[in-house]
Parts: structure tokens; sequence; C-alpha cells
């Protein structure tokens, strides 16, 4: 009797560096809108000094932007004991910045978004505005004129400040995003390491079955076991790679065959549950990576078919919307409630029992990628729904 083999390995670990690259890219974007914001204050108010004060999100560390303009302190004077009483002036001013930053506290009793003079002798002014960030209450912009700022002036500081706050808060959502992305792309990378050897083993002992069980049914089904496995591997693999943000597979497929695919496989939980699907049959074709749109459309149907009750109905739908393909995916199942559908794409969130709460993250990170959007809302006769869109183009990638 033939006895297949098969040599069990520990592979190299692929790397786990998904957000590396656009993390860092995050970071310097947030340090040239702080750095060019504080340019242009200098340019237009008259200002010695302007400090934008905030903090990364990552390392929960103080950075700052500045921007001195020390000639204007000299241009205003004519005398130079004066104008060494001034230095030392705005050297004190400079200490007061190190004790706010000691001193955070202080801060959290000023407005947000309102402008504080701190009046100096020999005319000198201080400004200081806090950004507003709840997550970050310290964040402010600092400056030192050799005038008091007009209303005008004051006006302009503060909605400057405002734009300047809201990019902030972009800025932590995005890192947040990204946190997540990482989070589980580390769950794929377990994963995958977890599953690699007794995947091995099924192949092996399907490849084994196969070999000694003669023609017919029972050798067939072994060899789509032994396919199955192999697949199932191949595509956990690649499933890590597309993990770490690895470049999409483009090409042009048909949305209709996509659907015909998935649908095959979860032929068996369809036909247990007694329901009846309805999808178009006329073909759509989209840029896509195949497998990648395989494995959104497997999860969407996987979990209607979970919540549609028996002999229930399940729907799908696509169409054209002005630049983007609109599908949607329903059921008739009991919907989902308010907390769930804030809570739904997280991962490990899961409303299935025994689910790992990856399938709807890592569904909506494909589409991300796809450039598209993918959401779920519940429907007025009853169910759930949920929708995503791919552009008609081909993605940049």
């Amino acid at each position: 009797m033939n006895i297949a083999t098969q040599t069990l390995t520990v592979h190299i670990p692929l790397p786990l560096s998904p957000i590396n690259q656009p993390r860092q890219k995050l970071i310097d974007g947030l340090r040239n809108i702080c750095k060019i914001h504080t340019q242009q204050l200098s340019d237009i108010l008259p200002v010695i000094v302007v400090w934008t004060v905030y903090q990364d999100p990552d390392t929960k560390t103080c950075q700052l932007a500045t921007e001195y303009r020390l000639e204007r302190l000299y241009s205003n004077q004519t005398n130079s004991c004066l104008t060494a009483r001034y230095w030392e002036l705005w050297r004190s001013n400079v200490d007061f910045i190190a004790y706010l930053q000691q001193n955070k506290s202080l801060l959290h009793n000023l407005q947000v978004l309102q402008i504080t003079d701190l009046s100096l002798p020999l005319g000198y002014h201080a400004y200081i505005c806090c950004l507003g960030n709840d997550n970050f209450p310290e964040d402010y912009i600092f400056l030192f004129t050799y005038e008091p700022l007009t209303d005008q002036q004051q006006e302009w500081l503060r909605q400057s400040a405002q734009l300047l706050s809201h990019y902030l808060v972009m800025y932590q959502e995005r890192s947040q995003q990204l946190g997540k992305i990482d989070s589980l792309s580390e769950a794929l990378g377990r994963t995958e390491h977890q599953l690699r050897n007794p995947l091995a083993l099924i192949s092996l002992y399907a490849e084994n079955l196969r070999l000694a069980l003669p023609n017919g049914c029972l050798q067939e089904q072994a060899t789509l076991i032994r396919y199955t496995v192999d697949e199932v591997a191949k595509n956990l693999k690649n499933l890590l790679y597309y993990g770490q943000r690895a470049k999409l597979q483009i090409g042009q497929c048909n949305l209709q065959s996509i659907f015909t695919e998935c649908l095959e496989g979860l032929r068996p939980w369809i036909e247990a549950k007694k329901l009846e699907i309805c999808y178009p049959k006329q073909p759509m074709i989209v840029a896509v990576d195949r497998w990648q749109i395989q494995q959104v459309i497997t999860n969407l149907f996987t979990n209607a078919i979970h919540f549609s009750p028996p002999y229930g109905t399940v729907k799908c739908n696509w169409q054209i919307y002005a630049d983007d393909i609109l599908v949607e995916i329903s059921d008739r199942g009991s919907g989902i409630s308010p907390t769930d559908l804030e809570e739904i794409f997280q991962p490990y969130y899961s409303l299935r029992p025994g689910g790992t709460g990856l399938g709807l993250a890592i569904a909506q990170k494909i589409i991300r990628d796809h450039q598209g959007n993918l959401w779920a809302e519940n429907l007025p006769e009853g169910g759930a729904q949920f929708s995503f869109t791919l552009p008609r183009k081909l993605p940049d990638v």
C-alpha cells in the first residue's frame, strides 16, 4: 500500500510590520502640518516666537514645532540696554513655557480654543490657546509678540487653532485604526502559526486515504479533502501577507461568478436551513483582487446564512452608482442591536457563538484596501443588510 509522506517544518515567520510605513507617514504628516501651521502664524502675526505644543499619541511624549523671528526683537529696539532687558524678558518667557510643561494641570483651567493674554511689562505680550483635545488637553499654541494682537488677529488665531485641533483629532483616530490593524495582523500571524502543522497533518492523512481507497466516490471525497485543506493553508498564508498590507493582485473579475463560487462552497449550510438565495444573474465586471473579495463575500454570506431563519431568503444585489459599484447582501433575521452596530467591525467582537470576531474586521480592511466602504444597517421590514462599494476603475495600488 502506498503511503504519502510529508515533512513538517518550522517555517520562518512572516514579517509582522503592517503599520511601520503608514504610521511613519502619519507621524511625518502630523509633524509637517504643525510646522507649516507654526510658520504661517509667524508670517502673519507680529510674533517673536511661536510654539505649537502637541502630544504624540503613540509615544505619549511632548512634541514641539517652533518658529523664531528674533530679528523683530532687535528691529523694535533703539537702545541696546533696553534690548538686553527685552532679551531677558523673552528668556524668562521661555522659562514660563517649561513651567507649563511641568505643571500641565494649569492648562486645564484655561478655556478651550480661547485666546488668553498673558500681559507682560515693557509692552510685550504672550498669548496661549489650548487646542481642546479630550485625550491630550495639554496641547496648545504659545505666542510671544512685540505688540498686542488686534481682535481680528486673535480671531484668526482662534480659527487657525481650531483647524489644527481638528487635524490632531483625525490623527489620533487614524493612529487608533492603525493600532487595530496591527493587532489584527498579529492575530493572523498567531493563527497561521497555530494551524500550519494541523493542516499539514490533515492533508497528509487525506492523501493516505486517497491512496488506500479504490476508485470511486470515497476516493473523490478524500481528494477533495486534500485539495480543500491545501487551499485553506495557502489562503491562510496569503491572508497573513495581505494583513501586512501587501500589494493587491488586481485584475478584471466577474462579480457574478465570484458570488456563484462562494455560494457553492456554502451549499451544505444553505440546504440544511432550506434557504433561498437570490442574486443577479447578469455579469458585472470589477477590478479587484479576486481572492480577497471572495473572502469578503463568503464572510457576509456566512453571517446572513447563520442569522437567517429556516426557509428564509437571503437577497443580494449590485448596481452601478456614480463611479462605484454598490453591492448589498441582506437577510430576514432578527437584525442587529444599536450597540452591536457600533462595535460589529471591531476585531474580536463576534455575534456568533464560537466566532473569532475577525471576519468582519478583515472584510472591512479588504474593502478599504480596495478604496471602498463597508457598512451594516437594519432593514425597516426586518433583518440586516451589509453593503459595500468598490470603485469601477482600477484602484491605485
